[in-house]
């Protein structure tokens, strides 16, 4: 019998139904609280329900104004489970209550690649979530990557070199870069920077196709950013 070998953290306390709502079927292999964070309108809820067998079975809880769906993926350790928390629009009334982020053992950040403001607000739902959910691992992900029109550069993503975060760009209209941050996730919650996925999950049809081209030369900007000085604000390229 394959037992897994996740090292995944245990808050005191914690209990796997703390990752899922109370209606909802916990499962006997490791599943970790996913909370996704951002400004309304950036494709969260979208992104999520990509992956089909998680929106078959999401829950809601209109009390936490909250939608959990489970994501499974399949890995070279076993199975596991995101229970991803889907705010439900709450972000819109001025940020989101303790409840939603508490047990949260991982986290992705989402801005919109065409509404500079989404990416201006990202320190602030750093700010917030960690305040509550200290030292987890956190992907930032710049969505939206295949409208033509960008209105935040590559080169202009900085803050999560400042904070130690992982960054993607990705489209979740065209399922691209779909997979990177939950395996990022995964290999960090396990502690093997091997782990990788030997099953790609079932994702909804692309909605729209992605210039595989110019997102390239997104990203080889991005590269090249990396290994330039910090600047001292990141508003400073906003002006």
């Amino acid at each position: 019998m394959h037992i897994p070998i996740y090292k995944y953290p245990r808050k005191k306390g914690s209990r796997d139904a703390n990752h899922a709502l109370p209606n909802q079927q916990t499962v006997d292999y490791p599943s970790f609280k996913l909370v996704i964070v951002g400004d309304g309108g950036t494709g969260k809820t979208t992104f999520v329900k990509r992956h089909l067998t998680g929106e078959f079975e999401k829950k809601y809880e209109p009390t936490i104004g909250v939608e959990v769906h489970p994501l499974d993926f399949f890995t070279n350790c076993g199975k596991l489970r995101f229970y991803c928390w889907d705010t439900a629009g709450q972000e819109k009334f001025g940020g989101l209550r303790d409840g939603y982020y508490i047990h949260g053992q991982c986290a992705i950040i989402m801005f919109d690649v065409t509404a500079r403001l989404t990416y201006k607000n990202v320190p602030t739902w750093h700010r917030d979530l960690c305040r509550v959910c200290e030292n987890i691992p956190i992907v930032l992900c710049g969505n939206k990557v295949d409208v033509k029109n960008r209105q935040v550069k590559a080169k202009q993503v900085t803050f999560h070199r400042k904070k130690n975060l992982q960054y993607y760009e990705i489209s979740a209209k065209s399922n691209y870069n779909f997979e990177k941050p939950f395996l990022y996730l995964a290999r960090k919650l396990a502690g093997d920077p091997n782990l990788h996925f030997v099953e790609s999950p079932a994702l909804a049809p692309p909605e729209v196709q992605i210039d595989l081209a110019a997102q390239q030369q997104h990203e080889a900007e991005l590269a090249a950013a990396a290994s330039q000085p910090l600047p001292d604000d990141d508003d400073d390229a906003f002006e």
